[in-house]
């Protein structure tokens, strides 16, 4: 998973519009509705310029044409390689004049094209470096978090790049595993802090604010 490598030394450009966003998803939409009810609550200054999807048949898509979204479906098994599946994504998003692609849930892998480096954000529900990597996402998340008796999880919003759960962090958001806690009461937990982090991600790379230099992130 490899792509040429990204300059030391980045600045996210500061825009005097909203935002333009590419949203992908792979599943119920939640991470698009947040976005929406942010956009509503003028708490993010951004517009979603599309939407799309991994796969036929999800409510994520009902829930963006409900929203008045432009919403498509791109789907891996249509598509010989993954470079040939990434290339009608990131067309699809040039021609949408997309400032940032959004991974929300979106859960097939993808490369990266040089023009879009550090113009691709995901979010993870855990705190990484822990429990991230190949096969962790979604629930397998939280059951591993469980069993291995963690006090802390939380989110973890990430520039991503060719590697899985890989990139300049953002944004962390910690919240306690509780006795008791079942996979679903801790992603709804884990949930609630996405809910403000990525938004919050989202804002600072529009407003110019987010820094790297030599791998490391910090915010101006």
């Amino acid at each position: 998973m490899t792509s040429s490598a990204p300059s030391s030394s980045f600045r996210s450009p500061k825009l005097d519009r909203p935002i333009r966003l590419g949203v992908l998803i792979s599943g119920g939409g939640t991470t698009l509705v947040n976005f929406l009810k942010k956009i509503e609550a003028g708490e993010l200054n951004a517009e979603i310029a599309v939407v799309i999807a991994s796969r036929e048949g999800i409510a994520g898509i009902e829930r963006a044409r409900e929203a008045g979204l432009a919403c498509e479906v791109i789907a891996r098994k249509q598509f010989d390689s993954v470079e040939s599946f990434s290339a009608a994504i990131f067309d699809r998003c040039r021609t949408a004049q997309v400032d940032l692609v959004t991974l929300a849930g979106f859960l097939s892998l993808i490369r990266i094209p040089p023009d879009f480096e550090r113009r691709v954000l995901n979010i993870h529900p855990a705190l990484i470096p822990a429990f991230c990597g190949q096969g962790f996402h979604g629930h397998h998340v939280h059951e591993a978090v469980l069993a291995r008796g963690v006090k802390l999880s939380g989110c973890t919003v990430h520039f991503a790049d060719n590697e899985y759960d890989h990139g300049p962090i953002i944004v962390q958001r910690a919240v306690p595993v509780l006795e008791g806690d079942t996979p679903d009461t801790l992603a709804a937990r884990v949930f609630e802090a996405e809910c403000d982090a990525y938004p919050q991600a989202i804002q600072l790379f529009a407003e110019g604010r987010l820094v790297i230099e030599t791998g490391q992130l910090r915010i101006g």
